[in-house]
Formats: C-alpha cells, sequence, structure tokens
C-alpha cells in the first residue's frame, strides 16, 4: 500500500513539474511570457534612467529592445535604447518562473515589473559574460563591480 500511495505521489510530481507554466500564453497580438502584459502606457526605455535618478526601485511597464540573451537558458536579457548613447538594463524573470527565447535579440518588448539601481558584483558580471557566451579574454578584462538600473519582470510581451 506503502509503495503504490509513494509510486503515485512520484508520477503526480513528475507531471506536475513537467506542466506548462500556467502563467505563460501564447495570444494572438504577440508572445506573452509570465504574466500577460499590455502594451499600455508603456514608458519607453529612454525614459528610464531619468526615472530612476530620484528612486531606489519603481514599479513600472518598458518597451525596448532586447541586445541579448542568456545563450543557456534565456533566464535574463539586456534591453537597450533604439538611440545611442543610453546604458544597457538586466532583466531577470521574477522567481526564475520562464524564460525568454534565445534568439530574441534585436526584438521589441515590453516588460512589467520593479526596475531598481543596484551594484553587480565582478563574480556576477563574469557569470553573465560566461552565459552570453563571451570569450576568456572579455571575462578576464571584468574587474569592476558595476552599478547599474536593473529590473525584474513578473511579465514579458513580444512585440515583433
Amino acid at each position: 500500500m506503502l509503495k503504490s500511495l509513494l509510486l503515485g505521489f512520484c508520477a503526480a510530481a513528475v507531471m506536475t513539474a513537467c506542466a506548462q507554466n500556467p502563467n505563460s500564453k501564447n495570444v494572438g497580438d504577440g508572445k506573452h511570457f509570465g504574466t500577460t502584459v499590455t502594451n499600455d502606457n508603456a514608458v519607453p526605455y529612454d525614459a528610464v534612467m531619468a526615472k530612476m535618478a530620484t528612486t531606489d526601485s519603481l514599479a513600472m511597464k518598458v518597451t525596448g529592445k532586447v541586445k541579448e540573451v542568456c545563450q543557456k537558458k534565456g533566464c535574463w536579457m539586456t534591453l537597450v535604447s533604439d538611440q545611442p548613447g543610453y546604458p544597457e538594463m538586466r532583466v531577470t524573470f521574477k522567481d526564475y518562473a520562464f524564460f525568454m527565447p534565445k534568439d530574441l535579440s534585436g526584438k521589441h518588448v515590453v516588460v512589467e515589473g520593479f526596475a531598481r539601481v543596484e551594484t553587480t558584483s565582478v563574480d556576477v558580471l563574469r557569470h553573465y559574460a560566461e552565459d552570453a557566451k563571451k570569450s576568456p579574454e572579455e571575462i578576464a578584462k571584468i574587474t569592476e563591480p558595476k552599478r547599474e538600473v536593473a529590473f525584474e519582470a513578473s511579465g514579458v510581451l513580444i512585440l515583433e
């Protein structure tokens, strides 16, 4: 009896773990990942840095262009402006609940969640560089922590 219960529990756990994330949806207007996001009231990426100059964190919806995606799992991406001169912003995903397609570079997205100013350690920066398949020489050049605006997204909408 105990064996049957244990076997049933294991089967249920495997089926639950392999099930599709219920918050990940594909709809006719684009691809949604995480919570469903719309393009309404999204702040252009260019305005994010100005908004973050006066606060440590802020809930917002941002639209920007994807520069790079983690090539191991799709567990982070960087956003940039269409205009030169703005720094990139690293986007991670709330509770590690969803991942982005690895071929997303160059596409425009809307991300919803929290922007925050943080200092990223050398070890973490090197880890991100490894994920992005940078060369050992490029990784070795990372010797200083970086103060930057980071974003934790609860949902992403791919616009194109």
